[in-house]
């Protein structure tokens, strides 16, 4: 959640942030009208336990009729207390609910708009001319099925649609891309991890994937547990609840877990292979920080996400993602999409974010500094969501034959293979 102030010091500054976001701006008033009620309560409900103290002193020291009339105010006043508490606790819940609904706050100079409003900050690389090259370029899924390295039928057969699996090379090419992903990640600082795929409803919440995002997740009823559509869930509930050392920061961690997600509203989009699906496996990385360090932070989680998308020798562009496709948390989004040769169009492949101290408000995560305790930062980027790689690697790396040429930077995890060639 944003820090409550603003409502009170800057309101317009949140109702320009939710219209950028084409969210509710009569949020916003609601939510001041709350936070009154909610303040008036607690007042109300203060001063009532002070009077109540101040009569049971009272009570002590009386004697006779006058006794008896104290105790007759002090058990009306039990009373009154009673419903002012009530009254206290329907209007902090009010404010709670209405709370965990207001986005953060948009960064100043986030471009507005829609889904395919965001501006393209930089262009890297250039796409192949297949045309030039004498050979009309195959998809993911035909070069895929000839190298034997997906297998739909039988994903769909166990699982049912928009699943799959990944066989011989194609399951070998995923580990080459988790170790190098984790060596990158480590030569850059990140701790690596192994987090849980199922969390708690509070580590949903606090992330902010149950608001918007709540159609899209999986829900284990049974267990009141979810799946997590990202490991940015687990590593942001993994300091929840504490404090700590100032000087302990920046954390950064590097998360290698699989993602499941429903796909809610994509249906008869991307059916084909496997770039939209239910499951996939992902490095994701993660830093707590002081807030502010959180921009120079993101700057550098894109930095990285560059840099490993051009060892992979893919083309690709950054996009300052529009205000209105940040989703709850984030307050600035930059996204890379590669060049996918037989859709001729860039998809997107990685994301980060900067959720400045949204998701640390609302897990209860702060930091000891010299200036006090206070919420930290936190700050999310992929740097592989696998199936996506993999797709992009095999059509961008492909050759007339039906082999696929491995990037040098990829040939060490690969037992030094330069070429995955077809299987008759």
């Amino acid at each position: 959640m944003i820090d409550p102030k603003w409502l009170r010091v800057d309101p317009d500054r949140v109702r320009r942030s939710q219209a950028a976001r084409g969210a509710s701006v009569e949020l916003v008033d609601e939510l001041i009208a709350a936070d009154e009620s909610r303040r008036a309560a607690i007042l109300a409900s203060e001063t009532q336990r002070a009077e109540q103290k101040s009569l049971g002193k009272q009570v002590a020291q009386a004697k006779g009729d006058e006794k008896a009339a104290l105790l007759a105010a002090t058990k009306q006043l039990a009373a009154d207390v009673k419903a002012s508490q009530a009254a206290t606790g329907e209007a902090e819940s009010r404010y709670a609910e209405l709370m965990s609904q207001l986005g953060n706050l948009v960064i100043d100079g986030v471009p507005e708009g829609g889904e395919d409003e965001g501006s393209i900050l930089e262009t890297i690389g250039t796409p192949r001319d297949f045309a030039a090259e004498g050979f009309e370029p195959k998809d993911h899924l035909e070069l895929g099925e000839g190298l034997r390295a997906i297998d739909m039928e039988r994903g769909t057969k166990i699982s049912g649609s928009r699943f799959y699996v990944l066989t011989g090379i194609g399951a070998q090419l995923e580990i080459a891309l988790l170790n190098f992903a984790m060596n990158k990640a480590t030569s850059w600082g990140f701790t690596p991890m192994i987090p849980p795929a199922l969390v708690k409803p509070s580590a949903m919440e606090g992330t902010g994937f149950l608001g918007q995002a709540a159609q899209d997740v999986y829900h284990l009823e049974a267990d009141d547990l979810y799946l997590v559509g990202t490991s940015e869930v687990a590593l942001a509930a993994y300091h929840s609840d504490e404090i700590l050392d100032g000087g302990s920061l920046p954390r950064q961690y590097a998360a290698y877990s699989p993602c499941f997600r429903r796909e809610a509203g994509s249906y008869g989009k991307d059916t084909r292979g496997i770039f939209r699906v239910h499951w996939f496996d992902k490095v994701e990385m993660f830093v707590y920080c002081d807030p502010a360090d959180a921009e120079d932070w993101h700057q550098k989680l894109l930095g990285y996400e560059k840099e490993f998308l051009t060892e992979l020798e893919l083309p690709f562009q950054v996009l300052d993602v529009a205000s209105g496709d940040l989703g709850l948390s984030a307050a600035r989004k930059y996204d890379c999409y590669a060049w996918l040769p037989t859709q001729q169009r860039y998809r997107e492949v990685t994301s980060t974010s900067n959720c400045t101290e949204f998701q640390a408000r609302r897990l209860n995560i702060r930091g000891r500094f010299e200036d006090g305790v206070r919420p930290v930062a936190t700050l999310n980027g992929t740097l592989c969501a696998m199936t996506r790689i993999i797709i992009m690697l095999l059509e961008n790396h492909q050759q007339a034959d039906g082999s696929v040429r491995v990037p040098e930077a990829l040939r060490p995890f690969l037992g030094g293979r330069e070429v995955l060639e077809p299987v008759a």
